[in-house]
């Protein structure tokens, strides 16, 4: 034994309880600082919110550079930025069972107002967020703006639309749809489907793909150290999905993509669920049990929005024609099939109604069944077979709901493309009655810079009569919702390769409910 390891053990020793990290002292605490991956509000309610934080002074290190002992963490809550006047605050307990990570669902506040939070282990302070509550339900609410963002490849490009999705103003809440990380091993290279050439990486994922729970820990820890992300998540609430990256490409229920027997993989997917809910900003009640996860979940905001939030990957049954983006087969029509699972589709179809002025289907893969034919000679139509067009007779089943109902306050917000789209999804194979309008959120990053139209992509958008908008550029969408209109903000980044990507507007588009359909703006 050394004497610097002798020396570290004694350093250990001399820490309070709670306070001890190998080799980090500082001012009593921390050599480095233990926020290291920000902080984080979720799920508003008219009462509370959730907020989170996950102690990692090292975070690309074994157990994030923590001793493995539970460490008290102090929180406050109060109604201006600087936290002045704090009207809530407490303790809770960061364990090493959960990486450290700390969920506080915090109550007894006033609803519909911001507020903001900080935490405290000894003398060290996070950053402060901010957070909303909702208003209480059924209450008049006029307008609320919210943001869509997601697919966010750690190699593919910087989070610079995070960073000016930090400075939107009064956003309500985020829906994050999906991909929050991405679960490949290190590579130099990437595949840019824009310029269909191989590309170098702008950043570098750390080791190989990700199987166990120290790997997905490592993986998110890598991504969530990112300042712009750190600062989007510090600026207002986020209302969290996953879709399929924070376990494996595609998987599907209980099967990946390799051909895994269902009991192997059943470890993985554990292993990876429990890291999400280690880096999320949910309650409880998103907590793993027995390798299941309860992710769909409903939140209203006064009398003018339902948000549905889905989860299209842990209950469907498998893509049909053997997956992919080619022609389809006649498994895209068994009704048996299934990409939400029978009790969510239940939940959804009950939940779906007039109680409030709008209601928002906030999911992951593309609804609407675009004909992805680029090559005019293709004898017939080109699927995503991955998406709802894989799973046709429940989005029929679902549609025809919608229209029965008469619900003409139907949006859609969906993710997964790596390109912005808005179109109308309509029943009868888009040639019938209006159902929803969907709007289709481009990547943060994956993909790489993008261009406004992908060659080809020009005969996918008139061939399409549904679909208003198809861009290839990296950036997130602006929602604002009103009592009369829906107004939604395309927003791109120019580049996502280098710093200092600039913000624009791509386009406008407005829904009434009225049954008029998709309008720009």
């Amino acid at each position: 034994m050394t004497a610097s390891t002798l020396n570290r053990r004694a350093a250990l020793l001399t820490l309070g309880a709670g306070l001890a990290a190998p080799a980090l002292v500082r001012a009593q605490g921390f050599r480095t600082d233990p926020f290291s991956l920000g902080v984080a509000s979720g799920d508003p309610a008219p009462d509370g919110f959730v907020i989170w934080t996950r102690l990692a002074p090292e975070p690309l290190e074994p157990t994030g550079g923590m001793a493995m002992r539970p460490v008290r963490v102090e929180w406050e809550v109060g109604t201006d930025e600087t936290l002045r006047t704090v009207v809530r605050k407490g303790e809770a307990t960061a364990r090493p069972e959960l990486a450290h990570a700390v969920h506080v669902e915090v109550a007894g506040l006033e609803p519909n107002r911001p507020y903001w939070y900080r935490f405290n282990v000894g003398p060290e302070r996070s950053q402060i967020g901010r957070a909303v509550t909702a208003p209480p339900p059924g209450a008049p609410l006029d307008r609320l703006r919210f943001a869509v963002a997601g697919c966010q490849a750690y190699t593919d490009g910087l989070y610079t639309a995070f960073g000016h999705l930090a400075r939107e103003p009064e956003l309500a809440f985020v829906f994050h749809y999906g991909d929050y990380i991405y679960e490949g091993r290190e590579q130099a290279t990437r595949w840019d489907w824009t310029t269909r050439s191989v590309r170098p990486v702008v950043r570098r994922h750390l080791g190989q793909e990700c199987f166990s729970l120290d790997d997905y820990r490592r993986r998110y820890a890598l991504y969530k150290a990112d300042a712009d992300l750190r600062n989007a998540h510090a600026a207002a609430p986020f209302v969290v999905s996953w879709d399929d990256h924070e376990i494996d490409n595609n998987w599907a229920d209980d099967l990946d993509q390799d051909g895994t027997p269902p009991e192997v993989f059943a470890f993985r997917r554990a292993a990876a669920m429990q890291a999400w809910y280690e880096h999320m900003p949910v309650r409880v009640a998103q907590r793993p049990r027995g390798g299941d996860l309860q992710l769909f979940r409903r939140l209203a905001w006064g009398d003018l929005l339902t948000a549905h939030v889905l989860d299209t990957r842990q209950h469907r049954t498998d893509q049909p024609c053997g997956d992919g983006v080619k022609p389809g087969c006649a498994a895209q029509d068994a009704p048996a099939a299934t990409l939400t699972g029978q009790a969510q589709e239940r939940w959804l179809l009950e939940g779906l109604s007039n109680r409030t002025r709008w209601n928002l289907l906030a999911q992951q893969v593309m609804m609407m069944p675009l004909d992805r034919r680029t090559d005019p000679a293709a004898p017939e139509p080109v699927w995503n077979l991955d998406s709802w067009s894989g799973y046709r007779a429940q989005r029929r089943r679902l549609l025809d709901a919608i229209v029965e109902r008469r619900l003409r306050n139907v949006v859609v917000a969906t993710g997964d493309e790596h390109q912005h789209y808005a179109g109308e999804v309509r029943t009868r194979g888009a040639e019938g009655e209006l159902a929803a309008v969907e709007f289709v959120s481009t990547s943060i990053s994956s993909g790489g810079d993008g261009v406004n139209i992908r060659p080809g992509w020009d005969r996918v958008l008139a061939a399409n009569p549904f679909l208003k908008l198809v861009n290839d550029q990296r950036g997130y969408t602006v929602h604002q919702v009103g009592r009369d209109a829906w107004t939604t903000e395309v927003k791109v980044v120019d580049r996502v390769s280098a710093p200092g990507g600039a913000l624009s507007t791509r386009a406008r588009f407005a829904v009434a409910p009225d049954g008029r359909g998709l309008q720009a703006a």
